[in-house]
């Protein structure tokens, strides 16, 4: 099994921090976000390399950072070789672009490089195992029918089946929410490829998922514990604000 950190994007709304520095290597509690994912990825057993999908803006920066990781000797820093906000290949593209270039042909674990959680991964990853060769994707709770609003909202059945995915829907049905955690099972890795040939988003990777499901059964994983997603400077001065309280 291989780990994909997603972390090529430009965060244009968090500037000006992230003018000059990638999103996942703003700190948070004296640490840059990245630590955190690899922290959990790290201690999952199955995995035996660590993509970190970059652009040509900041490969340097994440090469740095990786060569002081203590699990450098996994961890493999790929630039998909773009060089602003306007010629990204965008997250679904830059996953298929890994799969091609790195020549994935194992299991695939993806989780975005803003992901910023205190829930471990082990659990979702052998939920995962035992549902292949479906894919499975994580989801969270976010327990406002506001806040679902600005999400892909996802209904699952009884056998935690997705039965529904919405993006930022207007009349949500409940509070459930997918974050960027997949599992992509190797036998499934082709179908990034049929999407984006079909023209679709290669953008936000809710795009995909909802076109996912549809073709592959599809099965949820509902995380517990706290996520912050790091879309905004508001959003990330309070994970930084409740991490400084509970250190």
């Amino acid at each position: 099994m291989k780990a994909l950190i997603m972390a090529a994007g430009y965060a244009v709304r968090l500037y000006p921090l992230t003018k000059d520095r990638p999103k996942p290597l703003l700190p948070v509690c004296n640490r840059p976000i990245v630590d955190y994912i690899v922290d959990k990825v790290g201690k999952i057993r199955e995995i035996e390399e660590m993509l970190v999908v970059t652009n040509g803006k900041f490969a340097n920066h994440f090469t740095d950072w990786s060569n002081s990781s203590t699990f450098k000797s996994k961890i493999r820093i790929i630039s998909d070789g773009s060089l602003s906000n306007d010629d990204k290949l965008g997250a679904v593209g830059d996953i298929d672009f890994i799969i091609k270039n790195a020549k994935v042909e194992d299991d695939l674990l993806v989780v975005a490089g803003d992901n910023l959680f205190d829930f471990e991964l082990d659990e979702f990853v052998a939920f995962a195992i035992s549902m292949q060769p479906s894919p499975s994707i994580g989801l969270y709770d976010v327990g406002s029918m506001e806040a679902v609003k600005k999400y892909g909202m996802v209904d699952i059945d009884n056998h935690r089946k997705i039965i529904k995915f919405e993006e930022k829907p207007s009349q949500p049905v409940n509070t459930l929410i997918a974050v960027c955690v997949y599992y992509f099972p190797r036998q499934t890795l082709g179908l990034i490829s049929e999407y984006l040939d079909e023209g679709n988003n290669p953008d936000a990777p809710g795009y995909y998922i909802n076109w996912l499901y549809q073709k592959r059964d599809t099965y949820g994983f509902i995380f517990r514990g706290s996520w912050y997603d790091i879309g905004g400077i508001a959003s990330y001065h309070q994970a930084c604000k409740d991490y400084e309280k509970r250190k």
